[in-house]
């Protein structure tokens, strides 16, 4: 019985952290998404695609073909915030790996809006000019 105790706490700890997973520093973050076009999705629906430039500048679209750019840098906490041209308030958001993808959590509003990375490629985004009319 004494050699099973330890057995089973060895294995227990060895198991927690699947479990907790633990925020991406702004350095993983990075190496993680340079680069790369990220599309994610929320509770199985469709939400938006960003674009990952150097130099932690970004692209971001609701997926209508209107792009804002921006940047990212690291807050307090792990947090990654996002600052987009049509806006000077950040949007903080902490960052996870599940898997092989990411998992978002927006820390203005951390029970309302959990993203998951849906798919990712190394193509440019694609947005369209300024409205045009008559």
């Amino acid at each position: 019985m004494k050699q099973f105790l330890p057995a089973a706490l060895a294995l227990s700890l060895a198991a927690a952290p699947a479990f907790a997973a633990e925020p991406l520093s702004a350095n993983a973050f990075e190496s993680y998404v340079n680069g790369k076009t990220l599309y994610y999705g929320m509770s199985g629906d469709a939400y938006g695609v960003e674009e990952y430039l150097p130099d932690r500048r970004v692209r971001w679209s609701f997926l209508d073909g209107k792009c804002k750019e921006g940047y990212w840098y690291e807050a307090e906490g792990s947090q990654i915030c996002f600052v987009y041209e049509d806006s000077p308030d950040p949007q903080c958001w902490t960052f996870f790996r599940e898997g092989s993808k990411l998992r978002a959590v927006f820390e203005n509003d951390p029970s309302s809006t959990v993203l998951y990375e849906a798919r990712q490629n190394d193509e440019p985004m694609m947005c369209y000019g300024p409205d045009v009319g008559v």
